[in-house]
C-alpha cells in the first residue's frame, strides 16, 4: 500500500544561516533534503560508528525519490560582517595575544521566518516501512540542521498513509514545494551515505607526515566531496475548488461570464467578513490579503486570487461560471482549512433574470474544469478581458469615426501595457506574438465592454488578448489589472504535443550537414536526461533508442523512440515523439511519461557543441502549426534531407528502389498511398547503400511532420512542404 514518510523540523529560533540552497526564490530557504540527510547522518552516529540497523535506514532513504517540501515564508535579513579569529595561531608564534592579528572576516545573513511552523519533509514509497521507521527513530535524535548556530529538533516523525500525508501537507501554511527535473537543489542519491561516510574518515586524516628527519614535511590532502544530484524545485500555487449550487435545490447557480465583476467582489467581500468575526486581532492581514486594501508591493505575491471559472470545452458550450477556484500563492501566511472555512457555504445575491432565488458555495475535489486552465501551453487567448487602464481607448459618440492610425496607435499603446502585465505577473516566458481586439475569441464568449459593470474600469480599458510564447507557460493565467476581480483570465489553447523545437540562433557552420547536427543534438539530449538519473540507472529505451542488451530497439514494425531532425533551411532542432513518426501503432499514452522526462532535462538547454557544424548558440521556439513548412498540410512534400531506403531491392534499378522502399515505408507509416513518387537524385553509399531526394504528390493535403526512412530516428528522411523550396532548390 502507498505511504508517506513525514518528518517536520522545528528551530530553535525564527533564523536559519544557511545560504547554499539554491531555490526557485533564491532565497536559499528551506533547508534542502540533503542537508537534512547529513544532520540525520549526523544524529544517527555515535561517535565514529553507526548501528547496522541505522545504515539501512539511511541507505534506503537515499534510494527514494525527493521529497515534498512545505516551509513557512521567509525573507533573508541585512547581510552583518562578523570579525573571528582564524584558526591560524601558529602564523603568530602561537602567542593568543596577538590573536587579533589573524581575525577575519565572514558574512552573516540570516534568514527569519515564524518559528512556530515547522518545516515539512515528505517522502513517496511502496515499500521499506521498517526502514522507515528507522529513519523516525534517528530524526528523534537531531539537534541541528544548517550551520552550528541553527539549532533544530524533530517535531514529528512518522509513516502515513499517502492520502494522509497529502491532506496534511495542503492543510499547512506556507510554500509547497515539488520536485522538478533540472535545478541547482542537492537531494541524496544512490552512494550518498557511503560518501560521507569516506569523508568523515579523510577528514580525520587530512594531515600526515611523509619523509624523516630534515627532509620531514607535513602534507595536506583535501577529502573527497559528498555526492548528490541536483533537481529542481517549483513553489507551487496551491488551489481550493467551490461550485455555485442553488440554495436548497440540485443543480448549478450558474452566473453569465460578463457578471465576474460584481461576483467576485460579493465572494470576496462575505468571505472575508466571516474572518473578521472569528478573527479581529488579523482583521489587518485580512483587508490586506484577501480584500487588498491597504496592501503594497511588498503584499502583492501573498494575496489570494478567487477565480471565476467559465465552463469551456466544445465551440458549442455555454461559458457560463459554474465553478469558483481560489487560489493561494507559496508566501501566503493563511491556513488552507482557515480559507477553505471561510469560503465554504457562502451565500450569494439572486441571480437576477426575476430568478428570486439566491446560491450557496460549496466546497469540492472536482478539478476537472480548472486543469483547463492550468496549461501549460504556449498559446492563450482571453476569455474575460483584460483591464488596461494605461490602454484606454478614445470614446467615440454614435456618428464619431476613428482613423486607422489612431486605432493602430490605440493597439500598439495595448499591446505595451499586456507586455508589462505579463512581466508583473511573474511569467518569464517572452512574448512572440500578441494580438489585441475587442471581440471574444470564443464563440460563445462577451465582448469586452459587458464586462465592465460592477468593476472600477470604463469599457475603454478592457481588452480581449492571445498570446503565443516562445516557449510553454503554466496556468492559470490571469494579466491585467483587473486580476483580482475575475478579469484577465487566460484560456490555454491546445498545441502540438511531443515536439521540442530550438532555435540555432549563431554558430552554424556555412557547410554544416544536417546528420552531424542531428548527431550532436542526440547525444546532448542523452546526456541530459543521464544527469537528472541516480547513478547507476540506465536510459529508457524511449531516450537511448536501444534495449536492455543493447540492440536497436525495434518492437513490431514500430519505433517507439524519439526522433531527432536538425531542420538546417529554417534554422532549428526539432526533438519529435514517436508518435508523429507513426499515424498508428502507438500512442501518446504509451510514451507521454518518457517524453516529459526528456523534455524536462532539455530545458535551457542553450549551446550545442557539433563538431565540425559549429558551436551552436540555442534558443526556444514555438510552431505556427498553420503555417510551417514541416507541419501545416499540404499536398506536394520534397526532401529536405537524404531518405535512406530501409530495404534495398536488387533486381530493379536504383530510382525504382527508391520508389518502392518509399511506398512501402508511408504504408507502415499510416501514411495514404501517393499519387506521384519524383526521384529527384540518387545517392550510391561505397558499401552498396542507397539514398536519395524525393517528391511526393498526395491526392489529398497531408499535414505534417514527415520522416520516413531507415535514419529518420536521426536526423534522415525529412520533407517539407514543397511551396517552401525556392525555383532553383
Amino acid at each position: 500500500m502507498p505511504k508517506s514518510l513525514l518528518v517536520a523540523v522545528q528551530f530553535h529560533e525564527g533564523r536559519y544561516y544557511g545560504e547554499a540552497d539554491q531555490f526557485s526564490d533564491g532565497e536559499g530557504w528551506p533547508p534542502s533534503p540533503a542537508r537534512l540527510f547529513q544532520a540525520l547522518v549526523a544524529a544517527a552516529a555515535r561517535g565514529a560508528t553507526l548501528s547496522g540497523e541505522d545504515r539501512k535506514s539511511l541507505i534506503w532513504l537515499e534510494s527514494l525519490s525527493p521529497p515534498k517540501i512545505v516551509a513557512p515564508a521567509a525573507h533573508r535579513g541585512q547581510p552583518v560582517k562578523c570579525f573571528v579569529p582564524n584558526n591560524d595561531l601558529d602564523s603568530v608564534g602561537g602567542d593568543p595575544g596577538r590573536i587579533r592579528e589573524i581575525r577575519v572576516g565572514k558574512q552573516w545573513r540570516p534568514c527569519f521566518f515564524d518559528a512556530g511552523q515547522p518545516v515539512i519533509y515528505v517522502w513517496d514509497f511502496e515499500s521499506g516501512t521498517w526502514e522507515a521507521d528507522g529513519v523516525c527513530a534517528i530524526a528523534a535524535r537531531l539537534c541541528q540542521l544548517g550551520r552550528g548556530v541553527d539549532m533544530a529538533w524533530a517535531q514529528q516523525a512518522q509513516v502515513l498513509e499517502r492520502e494522509a500525508a497529502r491532506t496534511l501537507l495542503d492543510s499547512q501554511p506556507g510554500a509547497l514545494r515539488v520536485p522538478a527535473a533540472t535545478g541547482n537543489v542537492p537531494v541524496p542519491r544512490i552512494g550518498t551515505f557511503e560518501s560521507l561516510t569516506e569523508r568523515y574518515q579523510r577528514n580525520r586524516v587530512r594531515l600526515k607526515m611523509e619523509g624523516s628527519g630534515s627532509k620531514a614535511r607535513q602534507l595536506f590532502s583535501q577529502p573527497p566531496k559528498a555526492l548528490f544530484r541536483q533537481v529542481g524545485y517549483d513553489a507551487q500555487h496551491r488551489h481550493l475548488h467551490f461550485e455555485l449550487r442553488l440554495s436548497g435545490k440540485d443543480g448549478f447557480a450558474a452566473r453569465p461570464l460578463a457578471s465576474v465583476g460584481s461576483l467576485v467582489p460579493e465572494l470576496r467581500d462575505r468571505a472575508a467578513q466571516r474572518l473578521r468575526e472569528t478573527l479581529p486581532e488579523k482583521a489587518a492581514l485580512i483587508d490586506k490579503l484577501i480584500v487588498g486594501r491597504n496592501a503594497g508591493p511588498a503584499e502583492l505575491d501573498q494575496r489570494i486570487r478567487i477565480v471565476p471559472l467559465p465552463s469551456v470545452g466544445t465551440e458549442h458550450t455555454d461559458p457560463s461560471i459554474r465553478r469558483i477556484m481560489v487560489e493561494v500563492p507559496p508566501n501566503c501566511p493563511w491556513r488552507m482549512d482557515d480559507l477553505a472555512w471561510a469560503f465554504a457555504g457562502l451565500e450569494f445575491g439572486d441571480l437576477g433574470a426575476g430568478s428570486g432565488s439566491g446560491g450557496i458555495l460549496l466546497s469540492t475535489d472536482d478539478d476537472r474544469m480548472a486543469k483547463r486552465f492550468i496549461g501549460p501551453a504556449r498559446e492563450f487567448q482571453s476569455i474575460t478581458p483584460l483591464a488596461l487602464p494605461a490602454a484606454q481607448r478614445r470614446r467615440i459618440g454614435v456618428n464619431g469615426t476613428k482613423t486607422a492610425k489612431e486605432r493602430c496607435d490605440e493597439e500598439q499603446r495595448a499591446i505595451t501595457a499586456i507586455v508589462q502585465a505579463i512581466r508583473h505577473s511573474g511569467v518569464t516566458a517572452r512574448p512572440n506574438r500578441i494580438d489585441v481586439q475587442r471581440e471574444p475569441f470564443q464563440r460563445r464568449g462577451a465582448r469586452a465592454e459587458r464586462f465592465a459593470a460592477g468593476t472600477r474600469f470604463p469599457k475603454e480599458a478592457l481588452w480581449h488578448v492571445a498570446v503565443t510564447f516562445t516557449e510553454p507557460v503554466s496556468g492559470p493565467l490571469v494579466l491585467g489589472d483587473g486580476r483580482y476581480l475575475g478579469l484577465g483570465l487566460m484560456r490555454p489553447i491546445e498545441s502540438m504535443t511531443g515536439v521540442e523545437v530550438f532555435n540555432i540562433e549563431n554558430g552554424l557552420a556555412d557547410n554544416a550537414q544536417p546528420a552531424v547536427v542531428a548527431q550532436a543534438a542526440r547525444r546532448a539530449m542523452m546526456a541530459r536526461v543521464q544527469s537528472c538519473l541516480d547513478r547507476g540507472q540506465r536510459l529508457s529505451t524511449y531516450v537511448s533508442g536501444h534495449e536492455v542488451e543493447g540492440t536497436p530497439s525495434r518492437k513490431g514494425d514500430a519505433h517507439r523512440h524519439v526522433a531527432v531532425v536538425a531542420d538546417l533551411p529554417r534554422r532549428r532542432i526539432l526533438y519529435l515523439a514517436s508518435t508523429h513518426l507513426h499515424r498508428t501503432g502507438i500512442s501518446w499514452r504509451e510514451i507521454e511519461k518518457h517524453h516529459k522526462k526528456m523534455a524536462g532535462a532539455l530545458e535551457g538547454m542553450a549551446v550545442l557543441r557539433a563538431g565540425i557544424a559549429g558551436r551552436l548558440s540555442l534558443g526556444p521556439t514555438i510552431i505556427d502549426l498553420d503555417n510551417d513548412p514541416l507541419f501545416a498540410p499540404a499536398r506536394i512534400w520534397k526532401s529536405v534531407t537524404d531518405y535512406d531506403v530501409t530495404r534495398h531491392s536488387r533486381r530493379v534499378d536504383e530510382e525504382e528502389a527508391l520508389r518502392i522502399d518509399v511506398a512501402s515505408e508511408l504504408q507502415r507509416r499510416g501514411w495514404p498511398s501517393p499519387e506521384n513518387i519524383e526521384v529527384l537524385r540518387v545517392n550510391l553509399g561505397p558499401r552498396g547503400g542507397l539514398s536519395g531526394r524525393l517528391r511526393l504528390t498526395f491526392a489529398t493535403a497531408q499535414p505534417g511532420p514527415l520522416v520516413i526512412g531507415r535514419s529518420s530516428h536521426k536526423g534522415g528522411g525529412l520533407f517539407a512542404n514543397a511551396d517552401c523550396f525556392g525555383a532553383g532548390d
